[in-house]
């Protein structure tokens, strides 16, 4: 049965592979920081060893080929009451959250240099701010 919610990480596909990799999984911290639901349970193997657990459900990874469509991608997102988690280009110059939280909160929306955006919501919303977008490849 599909979830009546859905979670998509866009990241820039101009990116280096380790960049793609390194926004990917800080955008996904970030969702489940924003939302603690996501978090499943607990793995434990046959033999009673415990592991961490995972997010509850899929996360689809699109591409956007430039920064305009990320852009787009979070005034779709915005436009219909989403919170995304962002990482910008500035972020691969800083080292810690409080540097990473100064460099955002410096620059307006419309100028931000997004090279990843991540969105949990109901499917529709998240279907409709990937709109146009191709899964990862």
């Amino acid at each position: 049965m599909p979830a009546d919610t859905k979670i998509a990480i866009i990241v820039r596909d101009t990116l280096l592979t380790w960049q793609k990799l390194n926004v990917v999984s800080f955008l996904a911290g970030g969702l489940v920081g924003s939302y603690p639901d996501l978090v499943g349970c607990r793995y434990v193997d046959g033999t009673g060893q415990p592991y961490g657990p995972l997010i509850r459900q899929p996360v689809l990874v699109f591409a956007a080929p430039d920064a305009e469509a990320l852009a787009a991608a979070l005034d779709r997102a915005l436009n219909r009451g989403l919170t995304p988690s962002i990482y910008t280009a500035d972020l691969f110059g800083t080292s810690n959250d409080t540097d990473n939280r100064a460099a955002v909160a410096t620059v307006p929306t419309d100028r931000l240099d997004l090279v990843g955006l991540a969105v949990h919501g109901p499917r529709k919303d998240v279907e409709k701010t990937v709109k146009r977008l191709a899964l990862h490849g």
